[in-house]
C-alpha cells in the first residue's frame, strides 16, 4: 500500500482505516497481532490491573491463551447501550469505525469503540472525535472520584496519537447503574512517554524475540497465564537457575514455620479462654470468639442422588500445586 493509497482512506487526521467494524473476530485476531493497539498499552507501561508487558508479548507471538472471562464479556455486551446513552445525553451523533492505524507508523494500532462525528464541546462546528466506552465494577468506582484511572489514560493518549485527535471524551459505567462521563486532553510531555516507552517495547523484546522480565507485583496473574499456557509440565533448569528454586524452598518453609507457630499460639489462647466468648484484660477487650458459619458441600452425593444438577452446577478444572523437591528442601534448609 502507497502513501498515497493511505492518505486517501483517512478517517481521522493521522489514520487510515485498517479493518471495518464488521470484521470477522479471528480477522481482526490476526491483524491486531501485527500491530500494537491501545488496548495493550496499559500493560506495557504496568498499569494494567489484570496483564503485563509478558502477557502482550506472548499475545503478539499466538502464545497466549484466550480467557477473557466474564468482565470482558459484559464489557463488550454493554459496549453499545454505553454508547448510545452518551451521544443521547450529549445529543451528538457517533459511529462505529473498526480498527484504524496511523499513517507514518502503521504498526501504532487502536481498536476505537466509537467516532463521534459532531463533538459535544463545539456546535459551531462539526468536529470529529472520538468515544471510549469502559464497564466497572462499583469496587473500583473509588479511582474514577478524582481522575481518570492510569489505564484508560494511557489508552486515551495512545489513541490521541495514532488518530491525531486532540480529546477523547469517556463514558464508564460504573456497579451497572451509576454513568460517568469526562475527557482526556491532548498532552505533548505525557504522549510522548507514552509513545516512547511501547516503541521501547517494540524495539527491545517485539521484534528481536527478546521476552521482558517478569512483573513480580503480579505474580497472580503470570502463573494464571503460565497455568494455561502449559498445562502439561516438563522441564529442565540450568546451574544459573537453581538459585530461584532454593529462594522459593526457603520461603516456602519460613512461610510453614509461621503458620505452625500461629497455631501454637491459638492454641494457647484457646486454653487462656477456657471456653469464654469474651476474653478481657484491666477490663479492656484482648480477644473475642465469633460464631462463624460455614456451608459446605458433599460433591459425591449430589453426583450420586441428582447427576442433573451436578452436571450443571459442578464445573471440574485441573491446576499444578508446586513442590520443591526433598532434595532441595535440605539445601535451602542448610542453606
Amino acid at each position: 500500500m502507497t502513501e498515497q493509497q493511505i492518505t486517501s482512506r483517512r478517517v481521522t487526521p493521522t489514520a487510515f482505516r485498517l479493518l471495518g467494524a464488521d470484521a470477522a473476530r479471528d480477522t481482526w485476531l490476526a491483524e491486531r497481532r501485527s500491530g500494537i493497539g491501545s488496548s495493550d498499552v496499559p500493560a506495557i507501561l504496568g498499569v494494567s490491573d489484570y496483564t503485563t508487558a509478558v502477557h502482550v508479548y506472548r499475545d503478539k507471538r499466538g502464545e497466549l491463551v484466550d480467557d477473557a472471562g466474564e468482565a470482558a464479556l459484559w464489557g463488550h455486551l454493554l459496549e453499545e447501550p454505553v454508547a448510545r446513552e452518551w451521544a443521547r445525553r450529549q445529543r451528538s451523533v457517533i459511529q462505529k469505525v473498526g480498527l484504524v492505524a496511523r499513517v507514518d507508523e502503521p504498526w501504532m494500532r487502536a481498536t476505537l469503540d466509537r467516532q463521534v462525528l459532531e463533538c459535544p464541546m463545539d456546535r459551531a462546528v462539526r468536529t470529529r472525535c472520538a468515544l471510549e466506552v469502559k464497564c466497572r465494577s462499583a469496587f473500583k468506582a473509588y479511582r474514577w472520584h478524582a481522575d481518570v484511572p492510569d489505564d484508560v489514560l494511557a489508552q486515551a493518549v495512545w489513541q490521541m496519537a495514532v488518530t491525531g485527535y486532540d480529546h477523547i471524551h469517556v463514558a464508564v459505567l460504573l456497579g451497572g447503574n451509576e454513568l460517568k462521563l469526562t475527557t482526556v486532553f491532548r498532552e505533548q510531555d505525557l504522549e510522548r512517554h507514552v509513545v516512547g516507552s511501547v516503541t521501547r517495547f517494540r524495539d527491545e523484546h517485539l521484534l528481536p524475540g527478546i521476552e521482558p522480565d517478569w512483573d513480580l507485583s503480579k505474580a497472580a496473574r503470570l502463573i494464571e497465564m503460565d497455568s494455561l499456557m502449559h498445562p502439561e509440565r516438563s522441564g529442565e533448569i540450568s546451574v544459573a537457575e537453581v538459585d530461584a528454586v532454593l529462594e522459593y524452598a526457603q520461603r516456602s518453609a519460613v512461610k510453614s514455620a509461621a503458620e505452625k507457630a500461629l497455631k501454637e499460639s491459638a492454641a494457647t489462647l484457646r486454653r487462656l479462654a477456657a471456653g469464654k466468648e469474651l476474653v478481657t484484660f484491666a477490663g479492656e477487650l484482648a480477644y473475642r470468639y465469633t460464631p462463624t458459619t460455614r456451608s459446605s458441600t458433599d460433591l459425591e452425593k449430589l453426583k450420586e442422588q441428582f447427576p442433573d444438577a451436578y452436571a450443571a452446577c459442578v464445573s471440574e478444572s485441573t491446576s499444578h500445586t508446586l513442590r520443591v523437591s526433598p532434595t532441595f528442601r535440605k539445601m535451602a534448609e542448610e542453606a
